[in-house]
């Protein structure tokens, strides 16, 4: 039995150009993901440090059990966590793109 080699799809292929084809779209995934998740993780610390930092001078409770540490902490892992959320949505709705445009070049092929 022969093997047909000429009906894989061309990002099957175990080329040098289709890992490098698949190392730019993984590249340019995570680059995509890097910016938006460092959009969000500034507008996250604008919308968490007006309010935190307001209530405590404000609010009784909050003057005398969140000092400067706390109000940071609050601040910061808002961010963080907008960030990696962000970033890993972008990563896997880019990813998820490109492998349908894959699929329907491959099909085409």
């Amino acid at each position: 039995m022969s093997k047909n080699v000429g009906a894989q799809p061309p990002l099957q292929r175990n080329s040098l150009a289709s890992l490098d084809q698949k190392l730019a779209l993984a590249k340019r995934c995570s680059h995509e993901g890097v910016v938006a998740g460092a959009k969000a993780a500034a507008l996250a610390t604008i919308a968490t440090a007006i309010p935190t930092l307001a209530s405590a001078r404000m609010l009784p409770w909050a003057r005398a059990n969140l000092n400067h540490t706390a109000q940071a902490l609050i601040i910061s892992t808002v961010a963080g966590a907008a960030y990696f959320i962000v970033a890993d949505k972008t990563v896997l709705a880019t990813a998820r793109k490109n492998s349908f445009k894959s699929r329907s070049t491959s099909f085409e092929a």
